[in-house]
């Protein structure tokens, strides 16, 4: 059986606005699921453990989905994923790879969270594949592996300039995620707003947008199945 470590945000605030952040229910949702009815274990951890907050704005009926109608009606993983783990606390020996689901929360606390960036060279340096979605990737801001960043010459994506300004949080975020990814040098490609479209690169998997969470998690279970 193969074992997944899930890492959400413990971040509420967006930024000074006074409106609430989180993670983002459908790129937690569409991929544990995926993963889920296929055998895999999957353990949730986030910075402080315990429930992690919601992004409400993914709860919104027209953010809705298949995935996240299933999860609305989901009391057993609505449980679990109310007693999550504190990141400290997890091992990267206790598992296969790491997943890190988005919404704008990871901008403030994962960039910059000195146990996620251990565990992400962890996996990395334990050939074990790490796989983000939308605005996950902020997680790798400040990964480095043999003194150069994890991302430096590696193909992505992440959510894009464009999509942050369509949601009208460009002057909100800490810093941009598109930006941030190139700036550490890493080779960014994006599709169309809202689009779905995940990029693979070794180890390193990445989605653009909530569309494309399934598609990442497609790609991390192929990674999965095809270690011994």
């Amino acid at each position: 059986m193969k074992k997944v470590l899930f890492v959400l945000t413990s971040h509420s605030e967006l930024g000074n606005t006074g409106e609430k952040t989180g993670f983002w229910i459908e790129e937690f949702a569409a991929p544990y699921y995926e993963l889920a009815d296929k055998g895999v274990i999957i353990d949730i951890a986030s910075p402080l453990g315990g429930q992690p907050p919601i992004d409400p704005k993914s709860s919104d009926p027209s953010a809705a989905t298949e995935d996240t109608k299933r999860f609305d009606k989901d009391v057993e993983l609505q449980a679990k994923l109310s007693t999550t783990h504190k990141l400290s606390d997890v091992n990267e020996s206790d598992y296969d790879a790491v997943f890190y689901p988005g919404g704008h929360g990871p901008l403030w606390d994962l960039a910059e969270d000195k146990n996620s960036i251990a565990l992400i060279e962890a996996f990395y340096n334990s050939k074990k594949p790490v796989a983000f979605v939308c605005h996950s990737p902020a997680a790798l801001k400040n990964v480095k592996v043999n003194g150069e960043f994890l991302v430096k010459g590696k193909k992505l994506t992440g959510f894009s300039n464009t999509e942050e300004e369509a949601v009208g949080l460009t002057n909100v975020v800490p810093f941009l995620l598109e930006d941030a990814l190139q700036t550490n040098g890493a080779t960014y490609s994006k599709v169309g707003d809202w689009q779905p479209y995940a990029v693979e690169d070794g180890l390193l998997i990445t989605g653009q947008n909530p569309a494309s969470s399934k598609l990442v998690a497609e790609k991390l279970l192929i990674q999965l199945n095809s270690k011994k």
